[in-house]
């Protein structure tokens, strides 16, 4: 089996195919076997996921994605505005989609979801001492927000029914870290 001292791809050229809230890209690429080839991904700004857990239960959010063309059951979390912090879009992505605040934020993983196609980068967050406020959804955010006990989001991660990585990657975390 080859083994490769250096893994690296270094960019010869780039073209922005799409600009949006996402950008596509389209660079030329050098391998590292002296070749060219193509990369196409996404450009992200980054996001931040939130696991609000209080009394033995976690606040998911259920949303249709389009690109599934189901509804899931998920942790809150959003993209960065440009400038924002994480941790400051994690208290925004919070309050926004489950009218929650949290006492605590404490960052708990970083993960790049995607990274094939995309540069996102996510952090990932534990809120606690929650309490409740009202909604700020966006004019496109159709939510509905569940208070599951921490149990059954396992074994619904278990059972194919929790199926986002952001959220699996929290609730083990979580699961790993405290004995609940």
């Amino acid at each position: 089996m080859k083994h490769y001292s250096r893994l690296k791809e270094t960019k010869i050229s780039s073209q922005t195919l799409y600009k949006g809230v996402l950008d596509v890209k389209l660079d030329e690429i050098k391998l590292p076997n002296g070749k060219t080839g193509t990369r196409i991904y996404l450009k992200h700004r980054g996001a931040s996921g939130i696991l609000p857990v209080q009394d033995g239960c976690v606040y998911l959010v259920e949303q249709f994605r389009y690109p599934i063309g189901q509804s899931t059951l998920e942790i809150p979390a959003g993209k960065r505005e440009p400038g924002q912090t994480f941790l400051t879009c994690a208290r925004a992505e919070l309050k926004q989609e489950t009218g929650l605040s949290a006492r605590s934020l404490k960052e708990i993983l970083t993960f790049h979801p995607c990274n094939a196609f995309s540069d996102e980068v996510q952090h990932l967050y534990v809120a606690t001492g929650l309490s409740r406020g009202k909604t700020d959804l966006d004019e496109d955010e159709f939510i509905n927000v569940k208070k599951i006990p921490l149990k059954k989001a396992y074994t619904m991660i278990k059972s194919g029914k929790i199926t986002d990585a952001k959220t699996i990657l929290s609730l083990q975390w979580y699961k790993m870290n405290h004995k609940e």
